[in-house]
């Protein structure tokens, strides 16, 4: 059988070096090598890259790239944790159906949808028409191309990460816990809070590194949202590669990012004692 088994996962290793090692390896040796004048990179060894990083250019977009993280995450939670708390505590069949809805927005393009989010959002749009309409502005609001946009967008992209790590604890969760807590004189905000929170802490934290982990990257959103006004850590990498034509300073970006995503899910499994991600793995 366990031969059998070894056999079995061939193919998945073999994938996973073509496809995931040998790639990552790639990257982190041409971060060390040297920009060539026109095009590619000299195989020197080199740490300009890595130096170039603490410039205060770069610092300013690691600082917003983490602002911008840390406001999605904490979003997200405060809009997905009652959500996926009332959708844990519906009828089965209400709840099958709540968690397609959910579900359902990654049948489309993330690209679709954000195109989605320029159109309701822009001078003539449905939310400018929508104030107009209720006296609440005499003339079309700056929605589109700030901060804000791209948070907005930020956070409707990665919300169901949230909602599906938390359901998946509150699902787990015993009845009879929070029961015991009201039989022993606690109301239920205090049942909550005490119990409910702390048993859910799991779910909770597998979402927060779902949603963060991935807002730092999504450039395309920046872009179209921002109007390529509000630069992340994403937006640098691309533009790095793409634009600059500095491959060493994209791959040790990239290197970066990817340092930052481990250091993220080791704290935690270190804070949570949870080997997976909750609710997704």
């Amino acid at each position: 059988m366990k031969t059998k088994n070894r056999l079995a996962a061939v193919p998945f290793a073999i994938w996973t070096a073509l496809f995931v090692a040998i790639p990552l390896v790639y990257i982190v040796c041409m971060s060390f090598m040297r920009r060539a004048e026109t095009w590619g990179v000299v195989a020197e060894f080199s740490l300009e890259s890595y130096r170039k990083m603490f410039s205060p250019t770069y610092l300013k977009v690691y600082a917003q790239s983490m602002w911008l993280a840390l406001l999605t995450t904490l979003f997200t939670l405060g809009i997905g944790y009652p959500f996926a708390y009332c959708v844990a505590k519906l009828p089965e069949k209400r709840r099958a159906f709540v968690l397609l809805l959910v579900i359902v927005p990654f049948w489309t393009n993330s690209l679709v949808r954000i195109y989605g989010w320029m159109i309701l959002l822009r001078g003539e749009g449905i939310v400018n028409s929508l104030l107009i309409f209720l006296g609440m502005t005499d003339s079309p609001l700056k929605l589109l191309y700030n901060f804000g946009a791209v948070l907005v967008g930020m956070v409707y992209a990665l919300i169901p990460f949230m909602i599906l790590s938390v359901y998946h604890a509150v699902a787990k969760l015993d009845p009879a816990l929070t029961e015991a807590s009201r039989d022993l004189g606690a109301g239920k905000w205090k049942a909550f809070w005490t119990v409910t929170v702390p048993l859910t802490r799991a779910g909770i934290m597998a979402g927060c590194v779902l949603v963060f982990v991935p807002s730092v990257g999504l450039f395309f959103v920046s872009d179209l949202l921002g109007g390529a006004k509000t630069m992340l850590l994403g937006n640098l990498i691309k533009n790095e590669l793409l634009t600059a034509r500095n491959w060493p300073m994209g791959a040790a970006l990239s290197v970066v990012m990817m340092l930052m995503a481990m250091a993220v899910i080791a704290g935690y499994r270190k804070a949570s004692g949870e080997s997976s991600l909750e609710g997704i793995v």
